[in-house]
């Protein structure tokens, strides 16, 4: 079974309390079930993991290669506008990688329309909230 790595980066741990306005109520918790559900209708398997450390998201980038995955979801939140240390490990690791916004960064202030995870990635789903993941794994399973 095709294993798709997804990856949330800082603050996300608080989705449903956080800014709720900006970024819904639905926990993050409760996005990586809706996932599994998803994941598994379309017969994949996922790895779902957070971190509010830059490094960490780069080290599993390069284990979702070294691992054979068949592609990253990543949203890296905040360091999506500022690393370029995630755009070189996207490069390097050469595998399909589909950047993730629950909100529409280009509607939000002006420092948030530069992406360097977009610059590297296969795709773009931002705007439609928690629904943004599974379009996000959808086209991930077209791959």
């Amino acid at each position: 079974m095709d294993t798709v790595f997804i990856l949330n980066g800082p603050n996300l741990n608080l989705l449903g309390t956080r800014e709720p306005e900006i970024y819904g109520h639905q926990s993050l918790a409760d996005i990586e079930s809706m996932c599994e559900i998803r994941a598994a209708a379309l017969g994949l398997a996922i790895d779902f993991r957070q971190s509010n450390h830059e490094g960490v998201l780069v080290d599993w980038l390069h284990e979702a290669r070294a691992s054979g995955a068949k592609a990253v979801l990543l949203n890296a939140a905040a360091y999506t506008h500022t690393s370029i240390a995630l755009l070189d490990a996207i490069k390097a690791t050469q595998l399909p990688v589909i950047e993730v916004h629950l909100s529409n960064p280009y509607e939000r202030e002006k420092f948030r329309h530069l992406s360097y995870v977009g610059m590297a990635a296969a795709a773009t789903v931002q705007g439609l909230g928690a629904q943004s993941y599974i379009v996000a794994l959808e086209r991930a399973a077209e791959l």
